[in-house]
């Protein structure tokens, strides 16, 4: 069951003027699920995103980088589950492309205009016939309301939809921004997620546009992990149609900040439900290191934290034994760390108590305070570096015995 994380409600999740979405069943993989999802955009749009790090990413990865590195204005996104189509070799890169090209005919634009996803199981063949089979469905299915149906056509081994949506006033103007996230394993994203998408009617240069996708995405996609995998196919995009009336060409226009706080908000919220939903996951957990000498390093803490399968099963546990965290934070591999001047938290629920310090044991730590924080479903663990003023945070999740099962049935 998902830490503290409700279904999204269709109502709650608001239309954004110039995207339309359509969902169908295509069998891509498996019989009767929704498995293709398409997003038509309003002449207008700009698009930017931000992808894989993986050496080995997936050929739809591929293809949108060339398609948005091109220059042309993105028309459509095209997103299927149950196959990844990566490590398909030219077979994968000639379906992503063909894929584009039947998206194109469909709704009457070039191929170079269609950005295509691809999520699921790696090194098998997409069958590019059932999804092209599908489009016709989904671009019967189009609708600026259907976000809600898009946030269940594109999980996989989620256990529930991934959206958010808000409402801003900004110079005047009404902004919408509404998006959607996939992903419960393989989640230790070099850039991203598995797969999100966020859309917003205000209007922003692609300058602009590209590098507030990478900032929001540092700020949320890049702060998670759940298993230190980082997926073949990790994307996300951000879609901005300018139909609110309000427009920015320059970071340094009144409100532009307020935006990016909102797209970012947005982010966090759908990066958050995937740690949440991780497989197998029954504790949330917020790692935040202060006192750096800079970000990098305090988010390479959080890493080395939030990725050790002994710190994950204590957890999972609720058994508090925390020197495992102090064996994390020192394989780091922060140079000149002095242990002595490293102090660790642990809370929950309003409550918070030292645990190191000075090279060891807090004098006030005590281990019933520790196991009683170790029981609730969401806890954070503090750590200051005591050699800066930087910080950062990852988020993460345990290791059940749940992950194991659902990794080792995936292909079942």
């Amino acid at each position: 069951m998902p830490v503290l994380l409700s279904p999204p409600e269709a109502a709650a999740l608001l239309p954004v003027p110039g995207v339309r979405l359509g969902v169908a069943e295509a069998g891509i993989r498996k019989l009767n699920r929704r498995d293709l999802t398409l997003l038509a955009l309003d002449q207008g749009c700009t698009v930017a995103g931000v992808f894989t790090q993986n050496r080995f990413c997936a050929a739809p990865v591929q293809l949108c980088r060339r398609h948005l590195d091109s220059g042309s204005e993105i028309r459509a996104l095209v997103i299927n589950t149950g196959i990844a189509n990566a490590g398909t070799g030219e077979a994968g890169m000639l379906a992503a492309q063909q894929t584009c090209e039947a998206v194109g005919q469909l709704l009457g634009v070039g191929a170079g205009q269609v950005l295509p996803f691809s999520t699921g199981v790696i090194l098998e063949p997409l069958p590019v016939d059932r999804l092209i089979a599908g489009l016709p469905q989904c671009q019967a299915d189009l609708a600026a309301e259907h976000w809600y149906a898009a946030a269940h056509g594109i999980m996989t081994t989620d256990t529930v939809a991934k959206a958010a949506s808000r409402r801003v006033e900004i110079n005047g103007k009404t902004v919408t921004i509404t998006g959607i996230s996939k992903g419960a394993g393989m989640i230790k994203p070099n850039m991203a997620t598995m797969l999100g998408f966020v859309a917003t009617d205000a209007g922003i240069a692609e300058p602009l546009l590209r590098q507030l996708v990478k900032d929001a995405a540092d700020e949320s996609f890049n702060c998670i992990t759940v298993d230190g995998d980082t997926s073949t196919n990790d994307s996300f995009i951000v879609i901005a149609t300018g139909q609110s009336g309000l427009q920015f060409n320059d970071a340094a226009q009144p409100g532009f900040d307020a935006l990016c706080a909102a797209i970012t908000g947005v982010a966090v919220d759908l990066a958050q439900a995937i740690i949440r939903d991780g497989e197998g996951a029954t504790k949330f957990i917020t790692i935040a290191v202060e006192g750096g000498k800079d970000r990098e390093e305090c988010k390479r803490v959080g890493y080395a934290i939030g990725h050790s399968p002994l710190v994950k099963t204590a957890f999972f546990a609720s058994d508090p034994n925390l020197g495992r965290i102090l064996a994390a934070i020192g394989y780091a591999e922060i140079d000149q760390l002095d242990v002595d001047n490293v102090r660790v938290w642990l809370g929950s629920e309003g409550e918070e108590v030292l645990v190191a310090e000075n090279g060891g044991r807090a004098d006030s730590y005590r281990e019933e305070d520790g196991a009683r924080i170790m029981q609730s479903p969401e806890i954070s663990v503090r750590v200051d570096l005591g050699r800066g003023a930087a910080s950062g945070k990852v988020y993460t999740c345990d290791f059940s015995y749940g992950y194991v099962k659902i990794n080792a049935d995936y292909r079942s």
